[in-house]
């Protein structure tokens, strides 16, 4: 076979193969799995379309598949397909106004923080007034405590790059020059912020599909 050039390069994250979004039907997270990685597989071999994860992406997402009880047969061809890569940490420049913005996002993201903290314990400080009985009491309490865990992670968490793995994923792609797959929304983010292609997990399947029938049709 003639040897052609590299047409597409795509970095995957976690979010691609873990979404309830790719599987079609009735189909477990195995068999969704099992079929992206048939996907990609196809779309190598007929189109030179490359599939990258850094080393922190493939542990996680290995964890999570064995935790879900993935077989081995599987994990093995996530290994074959889609290449474990570390991205050259050393040697990739950030540009600093992108440091700059980073540091701001998450000065504001502190203060939401302050703010929903704040509006918690005074929530906290209404229901011990409120209630008669301690039993009461410490269960609304616990209820505040409860909210300000889920609205204090949102705060601060949601749609924010919060990891060294997310990190390893946009200095790979920008490393490639490849497109970033995920789900993740703090990462499609900085994505744009790092001028890289990106899709979501979702339709990755989709596009690889459209790849090989486009190769047959012109075949």
């Amino acid at each position: 076979m003639a040897e052609r050039p590299l047409k597409q390069r795509f970095v995957l994250d976690t979010s691609v193969f873990i979404t309830p979004e790719i599987r079609e039907d009735d189909e477990d997270i195995e068999e969704a799995v099992d079929r992206l990685l048939d996907l990609v597989a196809a779309a190598k071999l007929e189109h030179n379309i490359s599939c990258y994860m850094p080393p922190s992406i493939n542990d996680e997402l290995t964890t999570m598949l064995r935790d879900r009880d993935v077989s081995t047969e599987t994990i093995a061809k996530l290994d074959t397909w889609v290449i474990t890569k570390s991205p050259a940490q050393y040697e990739l420049m950030i540009p600093a106004e992108i440091v700059y913005g980073f540091i701001d996002e998450m000065s504001e993201r502190v203060n939401r923080g302050l703010r929903v903290s704040e509006k918690a314990v005074r929530k906290a400080e209404q229901s011990r007034d409120e209630q008669e009985t301690d039993s009461e009491h410490m269960s609304e309490v616990d209820q505040v405590i409860s909210d300000l865990r889920d609205e204090y992670r949102r705060a601060l968490r949601q749609g924010v790059l919060d990891s060294r793995e997310d990190f390893d994923l946009l200095i790979l792609a920008r490393e490639l020059e490849a497109g970033v797959v995920t789900e993740d929304t703090g990462i499609i983010n900085w994505a744009e912020d790092f001028g890289l292609r990106y899709l979501r997990g979702r339709s990755f399947p989709s596009l690889l599909e459209e790849y090989l029938a486009a190769g047959e049709r012109i075949d």
